[in-house]
């Protein structure tokens, strides 16, 4: 599993450097809004008038010190994948925080791979299944093709950044 692990973060890895975006367009079955499934990128999320809520105001949203303090040093080391649902509320509150937090220390744009999954939390080339991601939207945090820790949805203490805290502290 380890190995199929690494392999499928080397793919995702590959695309992503590369400034491919390789997803598929659907509607969504429960209330008809167009939803991208796959490898996205953050430009494709902003410039697509289906997606407004990429452009919501955040300003009063001011990231975890803690976070900030424990992915500052990392940066440069780590590999995060965050599985986004287009059709998701949590998402829609979350990806655009996440964005803010990983401008505001200056996180690799390579080192940020965003992959779109339908409702039933599945992607193009079932690395939904293989990471056991099944929650929306969820945070990997990736080290040397291995997991270090991940937060499903709002984490454990109903905001993202104060368990994505904890994870990086565990970053070595």
């Amino acid at each position: 599993m380890k190995h199929v692990c690494t392999l499928l973060i080397a793919v995702v890895t590959a695309f992503s450097s590369f400034a491919q975006v390789q997803y598929e367009v659907s509607k969504d079955p429960e209330n008809g809004l167009k939803t991208l499934k796959g490898i996205l990128s953050r430009d494709i999320l902003l410039n697509d008038s289906a997606f407004k809520w990429m452009k919501n105001d955040i300003s009063w949203y001011k990231p975890n010190a803690g976070c900030v303090a424990n992915l500052t040093p990392v940066k440069d080391t780590i590999q995060l994948l965050v599985f986004i649902g287009t059709w998701c509320e949590d998402s829609h509150i979350v990806l655009p925080q996440l964005l803010k937090l990983l401008d505001q220390v200056k996180f690799p744009a390579n080192r940020l791979t965003i992959i779109g999954v339908d409702r039933k939390k599945q992607t193009l080339g079932s690395l939904s299944e293989a990471l056991h991601v099944t929650k929306a939207p969820s945070i990997l945090v990736m080290k040397g093709g291995k997991e270090i820790g991940r937060v499903e949805e709002f984490g454990k203490y109903g905001a993202y950044d104060m368990e994505l805290a904890e994870v990086l502290a565990n970053v070595k």
